[in-house]
């Protein structure tokens, strides 16, 4: 009874040894073999928005290294975290990536109750595109230069007013973060949209923003606002006369709204390769770098766009934002 018993253990572990094997084949044909159909892109955001139109640029161009189609599907609610959950619920074989950015991939992890974890449930393939910031002012401003900016808040705490789009935007923590560096104090005003809040700049009731390039730059080429500084190490190829906060006496105060792509946790390295090579293959083409300059989009250098580039991004900025967003208390709306 024994020796049948002993044979019948061996027959099985032999006949589990072989299936398992042959998944492990599988799964690397199938990684070699990929992609074999069209990949989903989930944007977490309405269609016709800036996030979704640099995505469906990035979209329709890596169909070209992929040899299949990147198929856009929008997926809202939320702050995006509709979109996102919806990718670490998808089979991890590369067919289904997010298009994320820093608010959903880093501000939303300290604002909401999430089902899934920003880092531990992605496997990054790579950054896409940045766009930093920069701080503007009515033209009545008395100063006209960062230093003389920081010197008039801190003459006159709570006296001017900041226009933001909410609290848990990119410029709101932009100035939470300038007000804890500068040790200057001034209120901020939410309003629903970063257009109401220009046009009280632009008529002066408000003093000052922390904007997106692609959002400010048209008013300051028209003389209607003034431009401070760029919150980056490098000046703007599109206004290279605006200052870095490097020269400006902010060494290493940088804020941007980057965006990039990832798949689920557990996606094969190979493929996280092909849609990374994908990627770079894509912002290498001078059309598309025309496309999203354009969108006022900078294209981050080659050494950014690897995996694990993009994977240190995203957990240096979950280390600066969260200490910021919760000693200031802020919870999604």
């Amino acid at each position: 009874m024994f020796a049948i018993n002993k044979w019948r253990f061996i027959f099985l572990a032999l006949l589990l040894a072989g299936f398992a094997a042959s998944l492990i084949g599988l799964g690397r044909a199938t990684a070699q073999g990929y992609p074999s159909r069209p990949v989903t892109m989930v944007v977490p955001f309405p269609a016709g928005g800036p996030t979704d139109a640099v995505a469906r640029i990035v979209a329709d161009r890596m169909r070209k290294p992929l040899g299949q189609p990147v198929i856009v599907e929008n997926i809202v609610g939320a702050l995006g975290s509709i979109g996102v959950g919806r990718v670490t619920r998808a089979t991890a074989d590369g067919y289904t990536i997010i298009f994320g950015t820093w608010s959903t991939q880093v501000v939303n992890g300290a604002v909401l109750a999430l089902p899934y974890d920003v880092v531990g449930d992605f496997e990054p393939v790579s950054l896409v595109s940045d766009s930093p910031m920069l701080v503007v002012g009515k033209n009545a401003l008395p100063a006209n230069d960062l230093k003389g900016l920081i010197e008039w808040l801190r003459a006159n705490p709570d006296k001017a007013l900041n226009g933001t789009p909410g609290p848990a935007s990119a410029a709101n923590l932009a100035a939470l973060l300038f007000q804890n560096d500068t040790h200057t104090r001034f209120r901020s005003v939410p309003y629903r949209g970063v257009g109401l809040a220009m046009q009280d700049l632009i008529a002066g009731r408000i003093d000052l923003m922390f904007d997106l390039v692609g959002d400010a730059m048209p008013q300051v080429r028209a003389g209607t606002i003034k431009a401070y500084v760029i919150l980056q190490k490098n000046r703007l190829r599109m206004a290279p006369n605006i200052p870095t906060t490097d020269e400006s006496g902010m060494p290493g105060f940088y804020v941007s709204s980057w965006q990039g792509i990832w798949a689920p946790k557990g996606t094969p390295k190979s493929v996280i390769g092909k849609l990374n090579s994908a990627v770079s293959d894509t912002l290498a083409d001078p059309a598309i770098r025309q496309r999203l300059a354009a969108l006022a989009q900078e294209i981050p250098a080659p050494e950014q766009l690897t995996p694990e580039a993009f994977g240190q991004l995203q957990k240096a900025e979950i280390e600066k934002w969260w200490p910021v967003i919760k000693a200031a208390g802020i919870k999604a709306e």
